[in-house]
């Protein structure tokens, strides 16, 4: 199941080849992620990030800004004070491996990349801080876009589509075309699975993903754990890596590129057993 098609990226002064499907592994630097285990300071980032990296993850994912749903916002210096001494870490201890900043700050984004980051994962796709795509495109690096309907803080107060799969993917593919504009090469989309989004939502989009991967770019997922598992199987996020299991599985049979996780050596398990499947 690797892809044959030959993708290339800069990350900031080299070309790499990413051979996909690939995982990234979540640190989460924030004291309220809602999945507890993958809450890190500095000292666990490292252990953990060893682990995955045993694990077989090719990105790792540093956030310091809850985006769960009904999370405040923190402050810009709160994040960096989260984000970047991780970041800076983990880059020292293991230079190979390809960091990614979770943040809608460009601010953030920049000082991340000074630090060892080396992607820009973006919940706001560049609609939260003017500034996000040119300094993406000056820094050089690959750029993630989500798509979100409202905020963090509002997004799910009753959201509401007329036709789920093509608003998502009509507006992944404007922002697609505006960090082309604005200079960025490699763009990365992401269609926000439980943001702004009912259940109902999220398993629309999960059947109908080949929709986004019409658009010729990469599509991350990021169904580790969520609420559309534990509002299916009456789990608790602690108890819900079966869960995410399954839908990973349908996401790759479906076209995703990157699987975005807590446990990665159950993701890489399933990226196994489906290039067998399909070999």
């Amino acid at each position: 199941m690797r892809t044959s098609t030959r993708t290339t990226w800069r990350l900031k002064d080299h070309l790499v080849q990413p051979t996909f499907p690939l995982v990234m592994g979540i640190l989460n630097a924030t004291p309220d992620s809602f999945h507890n285990a993958s809450r890190v300071d500095v000292d666990a980032s490292l252990h953990l990030a060893e682990r995955m990296l045993r694990d077989g993850a090719t990105i790792l994912d540093v956030g310091g800004q809850s985006s769960r749903p009904g999370s405040a916002e923190g402050s810009e210096a709160e994040e960096k004070r989260r984000v970047l001494p991780v970041i800076a870490a983990v880059h020292a201890r293991f230079p190979e491996v390809w960091i990614s900043v979770d943040t809608w700050r460009a601010s953030v984004a920049q000082d991340a990349v000074l630090h060892g980051a080396m992607l820009v994962n973006d919940i706001g796709a560049g609609l939260l801080d003017d500034a996000m795509l040119p300094t993406v495109a000056r820094l050089g690096v690959p750029y993630i876009a989500m798509h979100m309907q409202g905020n963090p803080t509002t997004m799910q107060h009753a959201p509401h589509y007329m036709d789920v799969a093509s608003e998502v993917t009509l507006f992944l593919s404007q922002r697609l075309a505006a960090a082309h504009a604005a200079g960025i090469a490699d763009v990365i989309i992401d269609p926000g699975f439980g943001f702004g989004k009912t259940t109902e939502h999220n398993f629309t989009l999960l059947r109908e993903l080949g929709r986004l991967t019409a658009l010729g770019v990469p599509v991350l997922v990021g169904l580790s754990r969520k609420r559309m598992i534990n509002e299916v199987l009456g789990t608790k996020p602690e108890e819900a890596l079966n869960g995410t299991t399954a839908l990973n599985t349908i996401a790759l049979l479906n076209g995703a590129s990157i699987l975005r996780v807590h446990d990665v050596r159950e993701a890489m398990d399933v990226i196994r057993l489906i290039d067998r499947y399909l070999a």
